[in-house]
């Protein structure tokens, strides 16, 4: 039986492609989770998937934290990202920061269910002619995801807002919780990352390209 599950937060988009895979796999087990924290519950529960997909934007995946806190929690979990975006940039550091496949949601559905059977048959695979495109992740870069992945989605949250200017009381605002909180999440974050200072953290941040989190507690 191959066990997939798919994470991403369009029901719609879930459900087509749960009905396209069926067309393609004989004996198929499909779970499904719509947030990164719901993904991360899904796998403290059952880690026996044979493959995750990943949709990079769905809340509080905020671009590759999810995929890298997901690669640093599951180092065997094979994860393909699936997404809207095609931008060989980020294409380059998903694979630098452990997909093994990097799936177009523009593809047709049996595109699609053959990359999958690409990659559950120990492949990588990228779309027809990306190979070519992409650079190498360096090594600072890889150093910088494993520090990120050592953060909390809360922490992440916190670190996008001191990324975007805001002052520890308009996160606390932003985020529901008190000024303390957030100034608590701030030494976590300085020791986790290894800085000293808001400046050196967002200089950090930069470097990962953050995306809006998903505005929950």
């Amino acid at each position: 039986m191959t066990r997939l599950l798919i994470a991403d937060d369009h029901p719609l988009f879930r459900e087509a492609l749960r009905g396209a895979l069926a067309n393609h796999f004989a004996d198929l087990n499909i779970r499904e989770a719509d947030t990164l924290d719901s993904t991360l519950e899904a796998l403290s529960v059952d880690d026996d998937i044979d493959l995750l997909l990943l949709d990079l934007h769905m809340p509080g995946a905020g671009d590759l934290y999810g995929l890298i806190r997901i690669r640093n929690d599951y180092p065997m979990l094979p994860v393909a990202v699936i997404s809207g975006a095609e931008d060989p940039q980020v294409i380059g550091r998903c694979m630098g920061f452990g997909a093994l496949g990097f799936i177009p949601k523009s593809l047709a559905s049996a595109e699609i269910a053959q990359a999958i059977a690409s990659i559950l048959d120990g492949d990588e695979w990228l779309p027809e002619g990306m190979a070519e495109q992409i650079g190498d992740v360096s090594q600072e870069d890889k150093e910088l995801a494993e520090k990120i992945a050592d953060l909390t989605p809360q922490q992440y949250r916190v670190l996008y807002y001191v990324h975007e200017g805001l002052l520890n009381k308009q996160i606390a605002y932003q985020l529901g919780i008190t000024e303390a909180t957030v100034k608590a999440h701030m030494t976590a974050i300085f020791r986790k990352l290894n800085v000293y200072s808001r400046t050196q953290a967002v200089l950090l941040a930069e470097r990962l390209q953050l995306s809006p989190p998903e505005n929950t507690p």
